[in-house]
This record gives structure tokens, sequence and C-alpha cells, in this order.
């Protein structure tokens, strides 16, 4: 698979983000029906399934260039974005392994990883990146096996230990969060690290999840889809840089909405890993604008749906307070209330020109 890369695009200050029609298909949407409310909604991470995405432990798309490089630019500003505590050096090890060799077994024509006994090297040509070095070493190597290679990665990444029959955040590259904060949330417990959800525990959705993910299997990886709506196609939404993104909440109205607001989904991937039995969640950040989301009848017509009966605390939550209606009375004029098929699957293969999602 050749993935033609977008390189110049930017993630701040003078927006330059797009996606192709193609992109816009694998979009990983995340309401399956007409209304949503917080559950486990955790399932096997099989390859394959209602979306592109799905398709490999690891997605790598059109953005990877760019969301690399922004990473780079965010720690550059706050190296304490990748933190990982010192009893974690075995989890940092396996995680290399298994991103490096996924992407060279998934993305070859981009990746390749060449084994001679602990001598590795590792080739990564959309960045440029060739690596001798050995496993284990860390001395061998530019900077800490999980920074290293989270670097080369899109999406976010926190590093689970498990202890006393509980979860703690002990390690992460977090870049792209939707309103958390690593250097806040590290070694926090798994229901400490969630405590800010509403209504989430009075159901508890989260003592199931705990209870299922202390069970996690080796070779048996598990996903989920987690969603929030972000102003601006902006990665770094993060508690440290509230000034930058927050006021732009501020600056929706009806003749920009279908530009500048975004809907924000997180492909959600948990692996157990082998010699330090933590487990590796995988937070990797999607971005599609309403208007791109106007050009699939089905997805136009549910977001429509979804945002109307979402329950107060989860609008007041998802920061969705002070724009939804006007996204409301954008969309609802585009809804003719027939009924849509369940799952997330676009039900279209091609797309409209994006200029007719301006007709009113």
């Amino acid at each position: 698979m050749n993935i033609q890369f977008r390189k110049d695009e930017r993630f701040r200050e003078s927006f330059s983000y797009v996606n192709s029609d193609a992109g816009v298909l694998r979009f990983p949407f995340p309401f399956g029906e007409d209304r949503y409310m917080y559950s486990v909604n955790i399932e096997p991470h099989t390859r394959g399934g209602p979306n592109p995405a799905f398709a490999h432990a690891f997605d790598i798309d059109e953005h990877y260039v760019a969301e690399c490089r922004e990473r780079a630019l965010v720690l550059a500003d706050d190296p304490g974005r990748c933190q990982v505590l010192p009893h974690m050096m075995p989890a940092q090890w396996d995680t290399l392994e298994l991103l490096m060799e996924s992407f060279a077994a998934d993305y070859p024509e981009h990746f390749s990883l060449e084994k001679n006994g602990d001598t590795w090297r590792w080739i990564n040509r959309p960045l440029g990146i060739e690596q001798t070095f050995v496993f284990g070493r860390p001395e061998t190597l530019p900077c800490p096996p999980f920074e290293y290679i989270t670097r080369q990665a899109q999406g976010d990444f926190t590093l689970q230990d498990q202890r006393d029959d509980n979860l703690f955040v002990d390690g992460g590259m977090v870049t792209t969060q939707a309103d958390w904060s690593l250097d806040f949330d590290i070694g926090m417990s798994f229901h400490e690290w969630h405590g800010p959800v509403p209504l989430a525990h009075d159901i508890g959705v989260f003592d199931r999840a705990l209870r299922f993910l202390l069970r996690l299997q080796y070779g048996h990886p598990v996903r989920r889809l987690n969603w929030t709506m972000t102003i601006n196609p902006r990665l770094d939404t993060s508690p440290e840089n509230y000034p930058d993104w927050g006021p732009d909440r501020t600056t929706v109205t009806p003749d920009n909405v279908s530009e500048k607001v975004h809907l924000r989904v997180e492909l959600q991937t948990l692996f157990r890993l082998p010699r330090s039995n933590a487990i590796l969640f995988g937070i990797r950040c999607y971005l599609l604008s309403l208007k791109d989301i106007e050009r699939v009848e089905k997805w136009r017509k549910r977001l429509n749906r979804v945002l109307t009966t979402l329950p107060p605390e989860l609008v007041e939550y998802k920061g969705l307070t002070r724009y939804r209606d006007t996204v409301l009375a954008h969309l609802a004029p585009r809804d003719d209330g027939a009924p849509l098929s369940s799952g997330i699957q676009p039900d279209q293969t091609t797309l409209p020109p994006s200029a007719l999602s301006n007709q009113r």
C-alpha cells in the first residue's frame, strides 16, 4: 500500500489541513446508532471490519508525515509531554518492538526492520530515518526507546502498569490529547485517570472496563472509539495550551460552522505487552470537518440526531456548550428523518464535490 503523504499540513496558527475523498470515507465515524451514551464498547482489534482504519494493528494514513512533524514541535516546546517512570523500561522495549514489527509487516513500502540477534536495523522511509541499534541497550538509540518509536507514530500512547488488581498510567507520549494532561495524570490508577468523566461512573462503565482489561491477553488486542469536537484542525488541545485553543470555541458562526467545527475521533487500541505484562494504550486521533461530514448522507443525518439527544452532562463535558446549537441549526435542515442503517460504515463509495456542502 503506497500512501500519498500530505507533507505540508499545519495543525496550528495558519491551519492547512485537508482530507482526500478516500480520507473522508475511511474516517472512523463513531456513531453506529442515532443516540449516544457511554458504554464499554470494546471489541477485538481484528483486522478488517466496517472501516479501513481497522485493517492494521496501527493505522497510518495520508497525514503521517505532517503529524510526526507536529509532534516534534510540541515536544520541542514541552519535553514533559513524553514521560515514562523508571520501572517501565521493559515496557519501553516492548513498545518499540511491537510498533516496529507492525509497521514493517503492514507497510513494507515505507518501513523495514532487520534483526541480527540483538542488533537491529530500522528504516523509516517517509521520515528519512535509518538506525542501527542493540535491542535492550538504550544508549544505542538517540533517545529512550519509547520516545524514539512513538515520535514516529500517529496518535498518543500511554503505558499502563498492572499491579494490585489495578492499572496505573506509568508512562506516555501525549501530544494530541483532548484536554487532559499526562503531567497531571502520570502515576494515577485507572479510576483516578477517568475521574472527570460524567455519568459513566454511575452506571459502572469503568468498573466493567477495568475488570475486562485486567484479563487482557497477549496477542488479543482490543479497540474502541471515543469522540469529541474541536474547533479548527488542531491536534494539540491540551490543558497546558488552553489559551491557544480555548477561545476558538467562541468564534463559531452560522457562516463558518462547516469549516471550523471538526469531529474529533479517537481509535483507542489496547495491547498486552509480552515482557513487562504492561498494557500499551494507543489513542489515534482523526479529524473531519463538518463540511466533509455533510458529504456523507448517513453521517450528516446521524450526527444531527446524536447531538440533538446528547445528555446535557456530556454536552458540557465535551466542551460543546457554546456552539452545539449553531451546529444543529446547520445540520437539521439536511436531515429528513429517514431511517438509517445501523453501524458506522458510510453506505456510499463516492462523494459529491465538496462545494455542494455549502449549498443551502
